[in-house]
């Protein structure tokens, strides 16, 4: 098997680092990743300026560039190797809920589904990540059942790891995204009031049995499969009225 990985913190990331220690045990790796932190840069792909692969060593390549343009790079061309597997990670922090959204990390998973490979994302549900350890161990356990999935071609797999040591693990728990409130408000920079910084994100809002927060929060490790298709098929029919009552 041999896994493309990629990640949305930067190739030098302490979670890149052991998640390809930890995959190499059972696969080759190729490492194609931003040059610098790209968090939270979605699915965006950069089209005004083309973009530099630069070789680290062998098998490892930092690309000023977002995750999803890592991946799209990688297997569209210039890793001339098959690649079987696309996993990203190990993010710092969790991707739960609404964090899915903006994640670089997921992004970069839903880009290699995007272009015809199963992918996983992988987070250490933490702002202290003291375990990394835990989730390269988790990340090789799935791994080497992928092909024993039987998941349907448009599904990503989205994969949050409690901070704790292996040992204090309870289980795996297949989970559905819970939901954040709104945001915190927008900070005023210290130096220069004129500038802003994005505010915290909102406080779990549905945590309830079922969810990934609350999987996390009991020390389970949280698998949720998700979609790219976001259309919201319960409401086609009131979109469709309300329509068909529009002057236009």
């Amino acid at each position: 098997m041999r896994i493309l990985i990629s990640n949305d913190d930067g190739y030098q990331a302490k979670g890149i680092k052991q998640l390809t220690k930890s995959l190499s045990e059972i696969a080759e790796v190729i490492v194609v990743a931003p040059s610098e932190n790209k968090s939270a840069a979605s699915s965006s792909l950069t089209l005004g300026r083309p973009l530099k692969p630069i070789q680290i060593e062998k098998n490892i390549y930092a690309i000023d560039a977002t995750p999803s343009d890592c991946v799209h790079l990688a297997l569209c061309g210039f890793i001339q190797e098959s690649i079987d597997l696309v996993v990203t990670g190990i993010n710092f922090g969790a991707n739960l809920g609404d964090d899915t959204i903006y994640s670089g990390t997921v992004a970069g998973a839903i880009e290699g589904r995007f272009l015809g490979l199963p992918s996983i994302a992988i987070s250490l549900a933490s702002w202290e990540c003291n375990y990394y350890e835990t989730a390269g161990e988790i990340a090789k356990r799935l791994v080497t059942q992928i092909d024993k999935s039987e998941l349907s071609y448009n599904t990503i797999i989205n994969v949050n790891v409690p901070d704790i040591p292996l040992s204090e693990i309870k289980g795996i728990k297949t989970t559905r995204l819970g939901s954040r409130h709104k945001s915190e408000p927008s900070i005023k920079d210290k130096e220069d009031t004129s500038l802003y910084w994005i505010g915290q994100n909102g406080r779990e809002a549905d945590n309830l049995e079922g969810t990934d927060f609350h999987a996390i929060s009991n020390n389970f490790v949280s698998v949720t499969p998700l979609q790219i298709d976001t259309t919201k098929y319960s409401e086609l029919k009131q979109v469709d009225d309300w329509l068909q009552k529009m002057d236009y």
